[in-house]
């Protein structure tokens, strides 16, 4: 199954915005909230039976959103989400028969790591976009640029989810290893469940805003 994104493509726009959408009906003025901020990347969590009806309302009627599938944690799951459409995959984990699934369906897809032995799991299967969770709690930046070290000459690129928000998410994104952050605070449950599409508008503008500005920058 080919999919239209690479991993490293849905990076250019430096910011996923990371949901947990507890009705359909909610997914697609969320999308277009986001958009409207300048966020085009989404990761839909399975933490809910509403993501994957959302994840294809999302898909029909904003296109142009890359919209993908997180907290994947068996293969069937896989098949589900390549079912309904999702542009890529992220998992908290390194399962290798979750991994193996998205191979052979050809989804976009990144593992979570946080100790070099899930590097390296990661790398048995030529893996080089990896998700790093959870982020602060682990240590942060300074923790993943020592954890890499040893891996710098392979060019891998990190995702971290977990802590990252307006605050830091600069001191992530200025590092040359990071392909993109995800944040959950850009529209987090309360937010959607009150359906304050312009805050979360608003959230996506000045991450967007950040980013352009260290994008400018290099």
């Amino acid at each position: 199954m080919s999919k239209p994104y690479t991993l490293e493509q849905i990076g250019i726009g430096r910011i996923i915005a990371v949901l947990v959408i507890d009705r359909v009906e909610n997914s697609v003025p969320l999308a277009k909230a986001l958009i409207e901020g300048g966020v085009n990347a989404m990761e839909l969590t399975l933490r809910t039976d509403a993501a994957i009806g959302s994840l294809r309302a999302i898909r029909a009627e904003v296109p142009e959103m890359i919209a993908g599938i997180g907290t994947i944690l068996t293969a069937n799951q896989i098949r589900e989400v390549c079912l309904a459409g999702a542009a890529f995959g992220v998992a908290p984990g390194v399962n290798r028969k979750v991994i193996e699934e998205a191979r052979a369906l050809g989804l976009p897809f990144a593992p979570g790591v946080v100790t070099p032995s899930d590097v390296e799991k990661a790398l048995e299967y030529d893996l080089r976009v990896l998700k790093f969770f959870p982020a602060e709690p682990s240590g942060g930046l300074p923790y993943l640029k020592s954890m890499n070290a040893p891996y710098a000459h392979l060019n891998l690129k990190y995702i971290p989810l977990g802590g990252v928000n307006l605050q830091n998410m600069r001191n992530y994104l200025e590092d040359p290893i990071i392909l993109a952050i995800g944040g959950s605070w850009l529209a987090d449950s309360k937010l959607i469940q009150k359906q304050d599409w312009k805050a979360i508008t608003e959230n996506a503008h000045q991450a967007t805003e950040i980013a352009r500005e260290i994008s400018a920058g290099r």
